[in-house]
């Protein structure tokens, strides 16, 4: 077994653990899932069912935007209290502080979706500076998301724990308190495959608090 294919597998193993708790605990009841309309380029991928929201003030994050989360995911809070701007902006990629993170382990996977809040400014400058100069083949779309313009990118970037290329995707809207950042984060290409429903619901189910 290759040192990639170890590491992989114990990040499984640690992944399966809180899901192997949750379904000793027994199943969760999910409440009927709220409307919310979208004007976003492309819809949910099918199959992909909005199990929850988050964004509201007691959905675990209180965020400028809304938008649909699929079964199992979990959505924390960022606290940054306490941490000087200086500090808090470390913490962020390209200018954009971190505000939320939906954990995908609970479902299966190893990633997160995490959501970013900045300045206002424009879209595209947003997303370039959020991806980093180390950002490969960067491709951008136009979107409309939750009745306002919105702006997409996707690249490659090499990882940090191997050196491989691996798929990244972020879109960003403007809202009344600045732009919002939501990022795919997935551990590998396999991850991003699998993970890529939930971040599209998110882009699709979009609207802005």
């Amino acid at each position: 077994m290759t040192p990639r294919s170890s590491l992989r597998l114990a990040a499984v193993l640690l992944a399966l653990v809180p899901a192997v708790a949750a379904c000793a605990a027994g199943p969760e009841e999910a409440g009927p899932a709220p409307s919310g309309s979208s004007s976003a380029s492309s819809a949910a991928v099918p199959g992909v069912a909005e199990a929850a929201r988050v964004g509201a003030a007691d959905s675990g994050c209180a965020l400028p935007v809304s938008f649909g989360i699929a079964a199992s995911w979990t959505p924390k809070a960022v606290d940054l209290s306490g941490l000087d701007a200086e500090t808090a902006a470390a913490l962020g990629k390209g200018g954009m502080v971190p505000a939320c993170e939906i954990d995908a382990k609970p479902a299966g996977n190893i990633g997160f979706i995490r959501v970013y809040t900045g300045e206002h400014g424009d879209l595209r400058a947003t997303l370039t500076s959020f991806a980093g100069a180390d950002a490969q083949a960067p491709a951008f779309t136009e979107l409309q998301i939750g009745g306002v313009p919105a702006a997409e990118i996707t690249y490659t970037s090499k990882s940090a724990l191997d050196g491989t290329v691996e798929q990244e995707a972020a879109f960003a809207v403007d809202t009344p308190k600045g732009v919002v950042v939501v990022a795919l984060d997935s551990f590998d290409d396999e991850e991003h495959a699998a993970m890529l429903p939930a971040y599209e619901l998110a882009k699709s189910s979009l609207t802005v608090n």
